[in-house]
């Protein structure tokens, strides 16, 4: 008899469900029987799909960078290369609310306890900001942007829109400055002290707009 093939719908759920835990009620959550009963699985499936319970913290800040990146790949390359940067900042922010427990244990905002990550984990998914590096190489040869270093206006724009996301997600935007407000202010900010135009920012983000149903809800 051959032995049973584990469910493979089952590790991206473990996952799920640890990153919730591990958010919502800390390090101490995570055991091999919990994740089980959350996930309706044997003890067994940690250990078959992770290696165990440090193995699966690792997985959620490799899974969550990746679900990131496909984020960052639904955003088509157009004529106008400041709406498509703008596009990438909706689109990081959408992946943020649609994913925020791994959001949480991605950049630390959940304590991971016991369970500790190295600095190569930590800096897994650097590799995302190679699109936006890509994008901003564009916007400074169409002449959108001032002359400067792609990669430091990826990294700037990066920390400013997590910024903006981290506040979101706890519930400190709220009107009259609500995040949806503050969010689209600061994007045409962004563009223009990047150095573009304040007409042609404004009017590349409204075209964005549009976009982010079209290539990252859809």
């Amino acid at each position: 008899m051959s032995p049973r093939r584990s469910d493979p719908r089952t590790g991206p759920a473990l996952v799920d469900i640890a990153a919730r835990l591990l958010a919502d009620e800390g390090p101490q959550a995570l055991s091999a029987r919990r994740l089980a009963t959350e996930a309706g699985s044997s003890t067994m499936a940690v250990y078959t799909n992770f290696g165990g319970m440090s193995g699966l913290v690792r997985e959620m800040v490799y899974e969550g960078f990746a679900r990131l990146q496909d984020h960052f790949l639904r955003v088509a390359e157009t004529a106008d290369p400041v709406c498509d940067m703008v596009l990438l900042g909706r689109a990081y922010r959408h992946n943020a609310l649609t994913n925020p427990h791994l959001y949480a244990v991605m950049f630390g905002g959940a304590s991971l306890g016991g369970f500790s990550l190295g600095a190569e984990d930590r800096q897994y998914g650097r590799y995302t900001l190679g699109t936006v590096v890509g994008c901003a190489t564009r916007c400074l040869t169409a002449g959108r942007f001032a002359v400067g270093d792609a990669e430091l206006i990826a990294h700037q724009l990066w920390t400013a829109v997590h910024g903006l996301v981290t506040l979101e997600l706890g519930e400190y935007l709220i009107e009259p400055c609500d995040a949806d407000r503050v969010f689209e202010a600061q994007l045409v900010a962004l563009m223009v002290g990047a150095g573009d135009t304040l007409t042609a920012a404004t009017r590349s983000v409204a075209a964005s707009r549009p976009r982010l149903d079209t290539e990252i809800r859809a």
